[in-house]
């Protein structure tokens, strides 16, 4: 057997699994492109052992250990997209920018949004302490405004 086929055939599997990833928006397709792409890989290894005449096997011992991480790499992104849909509502890769309960992702209109949490505590309140998040951010009175936190965020 020629080593041309069986190395067509894994560039035909590789460009397929990166125009999934690239292409697509869902993130459980995007993980079975990765899969693709990663059998693209073994069917590589393997044919070059084969072609190589290997004594040791290297490449097929290299495909069996593939194998074993991309089981695991599906397993904790199957976790990571299924605790995603359960409290977004959506797997879609496009409306999820960041992993964080709330807030919009980046740089807002009013300049970064982490910007109340690198500010130093006054002592102003004279408690002595720590005030909170919304005295900080807000005016004193308890309340936070959020005028621009939803400038940058996407609506449905």
């Amino acid at each position: 057997m020629h080593l041309a086929y069986p190395a067509v055939l894994a560039v035909l599997l590789f460009c397929t699994g990166l125009y999934g990833v690239l292409a697509r928006r869902n993130a459980i397709l995007v993980l079975m492109s990765v899969e693709l792409m990663l059998n693209a890989v073994n069917l590589n290894l393997v044919a070059f052992d084969v072609w190589l005449r290997d004594t040791l096997h290297a490449g097929q011992a290299l495909t069996l250990f593939t194998i074993a991480i991309a089981a695991a790499e599906i397993g904790i992104g199957l976790a990571v997209v299924l605790l995603v849909y359960r409290n977004r509502g959506s797997s879609d890769v496009d409306r999820l920018r960041d992993l964080r309960e709330g807030g919009a992702a980046g740089v807002s209109a009013g300049g970064s949004d982490d910007t109340e949490s690198l500010t130093p505590a006054t002592d102003s309140d004279g408690g002595g302490g720590r005030g909170s998040t919304a005295d900080r951010a807000g005016d004193g009175d308890g309340k936070r405004s959020d005028q621009g936190k939803t400038a940058g965020r996407r609506t449905a």
